[in-house]
């Protein structure tokens, strides 16, 4: 439902990022506006969109450095619901090369665009106390692992604000990325492990288990973290794998 290309359009912006071509979709910015449309200073809106941008594409290169090392090519795009890494065709032959493609490939590509995330927040942490600053995790709502940085006081106010929302961005984002949800990356992973036995109840497993968490993180969304975002995204992914299951079964719309 989620992890569609968008069509190309004449707005899209094109570069190149260690050898792999780059889009992004104007959405991807409407997207990022809207979720940091809550702050009305201009400045820091411009920072979250900057952080929003960097962080997600440093994701998605984490995926297609991956994917490039088991032999294919890929291509990034940056759209409304985040980012994509798309294969291309075999670098070798029509074949995946050296390195074989198996189900522990694929869960190392998808768990390498979170661990790019955590590797970025890891560096900023680093920064942070490098300048004279402090790390701390806290718990938000007493179970929410959140990673906060303390400049120092004659640091700029936006540094400040430029560090925490990098590390928000990278752990928080890379954390719920993690979640046994299709499509996202832990629910790709989670289908590996479950079909390797038995590819069809495997799959059918993998979305069940996607429904009930994708459920649960939508009422604690809602309900404890008053994050609408959350609750409705989550809410959608539930619904959209209940309705995989039911095409599976033959008692799809």
């Amino acid at each position: 439902m989620f992890a569609v290309e968008p069509a190309p359009t004449q707005f899209d912006l094109h570069f190149r990022l260690a050898g792999f071509p780059v889009r992004v979709h104007p959405f991807f910015w409407l997207m990022t506006l809207m979720l940091g449309a809550r702050d009305d200073d201009p400045m820091a809106l411009l920072i979250w969109i900057g952080v929003v941008f960097v962080s997600i594409l440093v994701h998605e290169l984490g995926h297609a450095l991956l994917i490039r090392y088991f032999g294919q090519d890929a291509r990034i795009v940056l759209y409304m619901m985040g980012g994509l890494a798309i294969p291309e065709s075999p670098r070798w032959g029509g074949t995946y090369g050296r390195r074989p493609r198996g189900s522990w490939a694929q869960i190392l590509i998808s768990a390498a665009g979170p661990g790019a995330g955590f590797l970025l927040a890891a560096v900023t942490a680093i920064g942070v106390l490098a300048g004279g600053g402090d790390v701390e995790v806290i718990r938000l709502h007493g179970f929410l692992p959140i990673v906060v940085a303390y400049i120092p006081d004659q640091a700029n106010a936006y540094a400040n604000m430029l560090v925490n929302d990098l590390l928000w961005a990278n752990v928080f984002w890379g954390l719920i990325n993690l979640l046994p949800v299709n499509p996202l990356d832990g629910g790709t992973i989670a289908r590996e492990l479950l079909t390797r036995g038995d590819p069809w109840e495997g799959t059918v497993k993998s979305l069940w288990l996607s429904v009930i968490v994708g459920a649960a993180v939508a009422v604690v969304g809602y309900s404890a973290l008053r994050d609408p975002y959350i609750a409705v995204f989550f809410a959608m992914l539930a619904f959209s794998n209940y309705m995989a299951i039911q095409n599976l079964r033959g008692r799809g719309w």
